[in-house]
């Protein structure tokens, strides 16, 4: 997936931002083949963690040696993955960061994961009070709409025919917030655990899917609520409101579009 020999370039014990970017690949969710080589469309996301100080790993499949060399920073590291075409890019992200913490979680103290095109960093949650005062807890984002919409289930019908108890979750939370697997983030703890259960859910189920959903956003939510619901801190401070592009915010970790 990745080379063993990389060494991990950042100070250990410090918080770090993870992203994948991969294109080549038809995105069911935009319904288009994002370009090849074109940093400008994570120049927000890597600008935003360098304004702030914190340290970024860009996980990616076709930015050139050259992009690489001109963009990368001390606290921005480029690690070039091979995507695997059984996967849709938006679940294969969590396979990749799954792999990536069975070798150096060690070194992390807090960890996100975010989106890479639509996420920015409007303030540093790891210095933030709020964040420190609920250490053990699960971040992510949300969106102004319930779990049960019409979207979400179609979404998720390839886990709802695979899950046995899929259907189950859906009807006891089918009135509660959206969460948005765009934003997740805590102490490496819970962290690691979530992102292995998470990668592991898309491993056993959603391999090969076939589908015009990817199936991220049903896995995320299944999970988070079933499993880490009482451990769950979403919206106000984590992220703004979901399409809304409130970059301009100052009570908010994180814009999401």
């Amino acid at each position: 997936m990745f080379s063993q020999a990389f060494v991990f370039p950042f100070k250990v014990g410090e918080p770090l931002v993870m992203t994948c970017h991969f294109t080549g690949i038809y995105d069911v969710n935009r319904n288009t083949t994002l370009p090849n080589d074109d940093f400008s469309l994570v120049s927000d996301w890597a600008n935003s963690l360098q304004k702030h100080g914190v340290n970024g790993v860009l996980f990616h499949n076709n930015f050139s040696a050259a992009t690489c060399l001109q963009h990368q920073h001390p606290r921005l590291c480029f690690i070039y993955v091979t995507h695997d075409r059984a996967f849709s890019p938006n679940v294969y992200r969590y396979i990749v960061y799954r792999e990536f913490l069975k070798l150096y979680a060690y070194n992390i103290s807090h960890l996100f994961v975010t989106d890479a095109t639509d996420v920015r960093m409007l303030r540093n949650p790891f210095v933030d009070a709020f964040f420190k005062q609920q250490d053990g807890k699960l971040f992510c984002g949300d969106e102004p709409e319930i779990l049960d919409n019409e979207w979400m289930h179609h979404h998720s019908q390839t886990l709802r025919d695979s899950i046995t108890d899929y259907s189950d979750f859906e009807t006891q939370f089918k009135n509660d917030v959206l969460l948005n697997c765009g934003i997740i983030g805590g102490n490496i703890l819970i962290m690691n655990k979530f992102i292995d259960e998470l990668a592991a859910i898309h491993t056993q189920y959603n391999r090969n899917n076939a589908s015009q959903y990817t199936g991220d956003m049903g896995a995320f939510n299944y999970l988070a609520r079933t499993r880490f619901n009482y451990d769950l801190i979403h919206g106000t401070p984590v992220n703004t409101i979901f399409k809304q592009y409130e970059i301009a915010r100052k009570d908010c970790w994180f814009s999401h579009k």
